[in-house]
């Protein structure tokens, strides 16, 4: 699928012509997404930004969000950052000594075959659980504070239940309909990295193929 970029404000306009138009799609919630199909094809996704209530909100979809959280969580470390109006309140970096030098493999992985007994492998275990439980304090924080409208999520699958499980659980169940899949891959969870993926979550994303070109053009015509 080839992919276009939109403004907040053009996403806007776009959203009120395809509900003034009574348009039919399909909603991704997960990703904040309106599917649009010809005949059992997909042929156009259309992301809103992560300011926008959800698509589910019919009309109201384009309505501003004030608060959102990013997680993006790597083997040894992640960033968290709490957004107010689409501008940075608060974040924070978190590092870990989790990986194994030699077998590139984290701690948490390296359990499943070999055990802990060594006083390295005790080290990163014991840095493992302290990373997640870190993490979720600083997300506690956030949620206390603030009213969070969106949750912003980039973790490995094999991370996911540990971060889930740990013993500072996050302050959102694992299936908070808040939540929002981040749709891209992020290697090094940096202070940048985060600015940069909250800079692609407040624009509104298009993909279309060949076949939703025409539906492209539609949109771009009322901007």
């Amino acid at each position: 699928m080839e992919t276009v970029l939109f403004t907040e404000a053009q996403c806007k306009t776009i959203l009120d012509a395809i509900h003034g138009a009574q348009m039919d799609y399909d909603i991704d919630p997960r990703k904040n997404e309106l599917l649009f199909y010809s005949g059992e094809a997909n042929v156009l996704k259309f992301r809103l930004p992560i300011s926008f209530a959800s698509p589910q909100n019919g009309p109201d979809a384009g309505r501003d969000l004030r608060h959102h959280v990013l997680v993006i969580v790597r083997s040894g470390m992640a960033a968290v950052g709490c957004f107010e109006g689409g501008k940075v309140k608060d974040h924070k970096v978190f590092r870990a000594y989790m990986v194994r030098k030699k077998q590139g493999k984290s701690q948490l992985k390296y359990l499943k075959t070999k055990g802990k007994s060594r006083a390295g492998s005790r080290l990163r275990l014991a840095q493992s659980l302290d990373f997640f439980s870190d993490i979720n304090a600083r997300l506690g924080e956030y949620f206390r504070n603030f009213d969070i409208d969106r949750i912003g999520l980039s973790c490995p699958t094999t991370l996911i239940p540990h971060f889930f499980g740990s013993k500072t659980p996050p302050p959102f169940p694992k299936r908070d309909p808040r939540i929002l899949k981040i749709p891209k891959h992020i290697q090094n969870p940096t202070y940048e990295a985060l600015l940069q993926t909250n800079r692609f979550l407040l624009q509104g994303e298009v993909r279309y193929t060949v076949e939703g070109k025409e539906l492209l053009e539609t949109f771009r015509h009322e901007l």
